[in-house]
């Protein structure tokens, strides 16, 4: 599932390709992809003739605003994709669910093998009703600065270990596992750490990784692991996996003590760490 970087990365290609552009039409091809409007024609309705005014992101939600006030909110699930196709006879991908013709030519093509992605078109002050997780989402550490001491009394007010505190999206927006393992490595912490057993020391490593670890993420464009899922919209992968420190490493000498990276496994999910030089 794409996590904050790779939909950041989406985001800011999104707003210098699509905003700005006026929507000639529209085509469904899976109702499952729309399934809130429940008809093609309720949902082609609402963007026909609709201006993108500009592009945000709230969490791992992507919202297209237009210039009639509503949002064009896109959640890409496990395996969407969102591609900038140049002209209508560009070749087709398999699995496309929902193109979006503009009038100054182009399209933007939904593409979702598992269909667990959707679109639709809200108002925005409904929005967090349709999706009531966006209602309670934690910070997000690409756009709240905050103190490392603020973090810290946010560490100190939860008793979790580490790596699933950083995954709960109402404490922090957007971290999934890969990243997860990335922070905790480059902090020098263990996943199963508790949040109130860190020194002040710890925690602004901690936030201090959290930060630049998800920047050099979008830098690089995201992470697109063996299955090759996650593409930005011009089709291209992510070049941040050439980077992991230990996020699928497992077996592999740690960069930063030689030790060997180890992997266990906590319900249905992998952590990767280095047992040598993170306590």
């Amino acid at each position: 599932m794409p996590e904050l970087p790779e939909v950041e990365t989406i985001r800011r290609d999104l707003e210098r390709e699509v905003a700005g552009r006026k929507i000639k039409s529209v085509e469904v091809h899976g109702l499952r992809s729309i399934r809130r409007h429940g008809t093609k024609k309720k949902f082609t309705s609402a963007l026909d003739g609709r201006k993108i005014t500009s592009v945000g992101r709230k969490g791992k939600y992507l919202m297209l605003k237009l210039d009639d006030g509503n949002v064009l909110v896109i959640h890409l699930g496990m395996s969407g994709q969102l591609l900038r196709a140049k002209s209508a006879r560009e070749k087709t991908a398999k699995h496309t669910h929902v193109v979006i013709s503009f009038t100054q030519g182009g399209q933007l093509r939904y593409v979702d093998p598992r269909t667990f992605g959707e679109l639709f078109v809200s108002a925005p002050e409904d929005i967090d009703k349709a999706v009531p997780e966006l209602a309670h989402l934690g910070i997000d550490p690409l756009e709240d600065a905050m103190s490392w001491a603020v973090f810290g009394r946010m560490l100190v007010a939860k008793h979790a270990k580490l790596k699933p505190l950083l995954m709960d999206q109402k404490f922090v927006a957007g971290i999934g596992n890969i990243y997860s393992d990335e922070i905790l490595w480059t902090a020098g912490l263990r996943h199963d750490r508790t949040s109130d057993s860190l020194t002040s020391q710890e925690v602004r490593r901690l936030y201090r990784a959290m930060v630049e670890t998800l920047q050099d993420a979008v830098k690089y464009r995201g992470s697109s692991i063996a299955d090759e899922q996650y593409v930005d919209v011009f089709g291209e992968i992510g070049q941040y996996q050439t980077h992991h420190n230990v996020y699928g490493r497992e077996g592999l000498a740690c960069s930063r003590c030689r030790g060997t990276i180890e992997r266990v496994k906590t319900g249905n999910r992998s952590s990767f760490f280095c047992p040598s030089c993170q306590v």
